[in-house]
């Protein structure tokens, strides 16, 4: 961009090379600086708080819950590192360097693709719980579940390396301005990426939650018109699939939060940014960064272990000898 007489460069020591932006609207800044901040902060604490209450109460250690906790984790990094990082990158000028702005499109390349396999996983341990429960405890363990997540992990930052490594050498023949942290991708590896990272899993979470919900209705039918069991095996059967059922609505909440959050990126991916206005950009980047503030809000909504788990990690009871081993549920 060239330099005119409504533009300021982002380093003034460095007029012929620094990029030249137009001044920020202070007012406008402030407030929406204030919003941003304010919502990382929200989406850190509430992660956080999931963090510690599957993590602390013995319970809760549950294959889905397991999972749960993988992707607050992945929602926790977001608040605490990914959103302030891109509230920064708001206003055009980035003041970090090369390699931060490298390490910062790294790190929110890794939490996506966990968030992204995560979803994935949920879907698979619905389904399994839902269409076959008799194998459900003896396939979905929560050993297994750990070594998935652990994974899951490894393979999101293996995967994202070797993308982000074709990145660099195609970076070293392009040349930017100070004050800019863009990432250049070749066409070839976009589509790559698109089919890897968005339709692949998106297919097979919408698969295998389609199945899902087909099963539940049927399961929900056949409870409605069953007549009352008069034997007390018959009345646990009930309970325990009812309470399958509640948690795949609740996890389908959440599944479909996720694809409306995450869908539009990928479309604007596919029509191209340079097409959008700066609002239209700044609203689709942040709509996916909401979905992990959204994703604790549905579990205080949904689960009332979670809003127990709150009162006793606020009220700092869970610091009390035993207090693992409360009665969450």
């Amino acid at each position: 961009m060239e330099a005119g007489d409504d533009l300021v460069p982002c380093f003034r020591e460095f007029p012929n090379t620094s990029c030249w932006m137009p001044p920020p609207p202070w007012p406008e800044t402030l407030f929406i600086d204030i919003t941003l901040y304010s919502i990382s902060v929200l989406t850190a604490v509430l992660n956080l708080l999931i963090i510690i209450s599957v993590s602390h109460f013995r319970q809760l250690h549950t294959p889905t819950n397991i999972l749960l906790l993988s992707l607050a984790v992945s929602d926790f990094l977001v608040g605490l590192l990914v959103m302030p990082s891109n509230a920064l990158e708001r206003t055009h000028c980035w003041l970090f360097g090369d390699f931060l702005c490298s390490l910062y499109r790294f790190v929110s390349d890794i939490i996506y693709s966990a968030s992204v396999v995560n979803m994935v996983l949920i879907s698979v341990d619905r389904y399994v719980a839902i269409c076959d429960p008799l194998h459900y405890t003896t396939r979905i363990t929560v050993n297994r579940v750990r070594v998935c997540v652990c994974l899951l992990w490894f393979c999101s930052v293996a995967y994202n390396s070797y993308f982000f490594n074709l990145l660099l050498i195609q970076q070293e023949n392009t040349s930017y301005c100070y004050g800019e942290c863009d990432v250049l991708t070749h066409d070839a590896v976009a589509v790559l990426q698109l089919v890897l990272s968005f339709l692949v899993p998106v297919t097979a979470i919408i698969v295998l939650y389609s199945r899902v919900f087909v099963v539940a209705v049927s399961h929900a039918r056949a409870m409605r018109s069953h007549i009352t069991a008069v034997t007390k095996q018959i009345s646990v059967t009930k309970t325990a699939k009812k309470s399958e059922l509640k948690a795949a609505r609740t996890l389908g909440v959440l599944v479909v939060v996720f694809l409306m959050c995450f869908t539009p990126t990928y479309f604007a991916t596919l029509g191209g940014y340079e097409s959008m206005s700066n609002s239209t950009m700044y609203f689709i980047n942040y709509l996916y960064y909401f979905n992990s503030y959204l994703n604790p809000v549905i579990y205080a909504l949904f689960y009332p272990w979670f809003r127990k788990t709150v009162r006793l990690i606020v009220t700092l009871q869970i610091l009390q000898p035993g207090s693992s081993e409360a009665n969450i549920l």
